[in-house]
């Protein structure tokens, strides 16, 4: 799919520039839309499932975490817009970017007891998976971080989950949900990334060497991951089917971003052979591995198209392209090309020159004792080697959802009437 030219999007990625948020961001233009009338293309609420890349606070006010996400929840997550909010970034993320642009408030996070939810919910939980925790168990694999995945956030077993909960709670019989779902977007997802980290978490080396054996537990790691690619894209397919039989007309899925690109497991590999890489300098292997959920999900998502066809509009939001896009026009948006790879936060951030050559050190992750943030993170891509910065999201919102890569187009941008 061509894109229009990078500098376009550049034109909108100065609205994220800085270590304060621009009067375009994201909490900007909420704190206006008390007064702001204007419906864009009819669309009145956002509903969110999904894990770290989408949750503004759930994970937070559920109480201690472990594992890699303990520090998410305190300074320096949040730098860029003064306190942190749970979100998993030095600011906003792309569905604040989407609210933004649809003229609707933040999302506020479904586990803040007394918020607004008029314009939506976010239901998404950082550390989240599609498949549930006994599912994976059965598998060998631990889930960490919570214990709130695809399942609990939408429909749990036989009982209401978050998203019916909340919906039943709030009409009084399925065809005024059905009504609430026909002026909504929901996006499902990004979900499914962490089934895959914790698969590969179970046998990763953690010292980054590049031995004999370590390669051998990485292709074992890859292979349980390999293994899981079905059940993972049906387990998402499934809530999808959920969703647009209870009555919601557009839904988004997006993919999973470049593997091969991510700090984390760029360092994590630490490949010495020039073979490894791609000529964007990302590792194959794990490229063709993500590569492989987006394709078995794309096929998901076009049979559900042709399944609601002409009840709904299902979208296939390819992050994986937005992220490489925004990866090779980086010297044009801004972006110290030299340091696309590089994490902002964590080991080798603030001049401690620690984490290798892509600033991240498991061990040392970011908000840990010792680390530090680098003083600009509108120059880099990767927040903290695992998730991106405000400025990079800003990018792939602007990239996803007005220069085509959700498709079919969700939203008309051009389509604004008075509420």
């Amino acid at each position: 799919m061509a894109l229009v030219p990078l500098v376009t999007v550049l034109l909108f990625a100065g609205s994220c520039l800085g270590s304060a948020p621009p009067k375009t961001s994201p909490a900007a233009s909420a704190a206006s839309t008390a007064t702001r009338t204007v419906v864009v293309d009819g669309i009145t609420a956002i509903y969110n499932l999904g894990d770290s890349l989408s949750d503004t606070g759930n994970l937070a006010r559920q109480g201690a975490t472990g594992g890699l996400l303990r520090y998410t929840t305190r300074l320096p997550y949040g730098v860029t817009v003064g306190r942190a909010t749970g979100r998993c970034s030095d600011g906003y993320l792309i569905i604040d970017f989407l609210a933004r642009d649809l003229g609707l408030p933040l999302l506020n996070p479904y586990l803040d007891e007394g918020a607004d939810f008029a314009h939506g919910v976010n239901f998404a939980v950082a550390g989240a998976t599609a498949l549930n925790t006994m599912a994976l168990a059965a598998r060998g694999i631990t889930v960490p971080h919570t214990n709130s995945p695809l399942d609990v956030q939408l429909i749990f077993f036989f009982r209401e989950g978050w998203f019916k909960e909340f919906m039943n709670s709030t009409t009084s019989s399925p065809q005024e949900i059905r009504e609430k779902l026909s002026k909504s977007l929901v996006m499902l997802g990004e979900i499914g990334g962490n089934d895959y980290n914790y698969a590969f978490l179970q046998t990763w080396p953690m010292d980054g060497g590049y031995s004999l054996g370590n390669v051998t537990r990485m292709i074992e790691s890859v292979a349980t991951a390999v293994d899981l690619v079905p059940e993972v894209v049906q387990s998402i397919a499934s809530a999808a089917k959920e969703v647009l039989d209870m009555g919601a007309t557009r839904v988004v899925i997006p993919g999973n971003l470049p593997l091969g690109c991510v700090p984390s497991y760029m360092s994590a590999v630490n490949a010495t052979d020039r073979a490894a890489y791609d000529a964007r300098g990302c590792l194959v292997a794990l490229n063709l591995f993500a590569a492989l959920h987006n394709a078995w999900l794309r096929r998901a998502v076009g049979e559900l198209r042709r399944a609601y066809r002409g009840a709904a509009v299902v979208a296939y939001a390819d992050y994986s392209a937005a992220y490489a896009a925004t990866l090779d026009g980086a010297a044009a948006l801004g972006f110290d090309e030299r340091r696309v790879f590089r994490a902002c936060c964590g080991a080798g951030a603030g001049g401690k020159g620690g984490g290798g050559a892509y600033g991240f050190d498991v061990r040392a992750m970011c908000g840990a004792p010792g680390t530090a943030a680098c003083a600009d993170p509108g120059r880099y891509v990767s927040w903290d080697g695992v998730h991106l910065t405000q400025r990079a999201y800003g990018v792939m919102a602007e990239l996803l959802f007005r220069r085509g890569l959700v498709h079919p187009p969700p939203i008309n941008f051009t389509n604004s009437a008075r509420a």
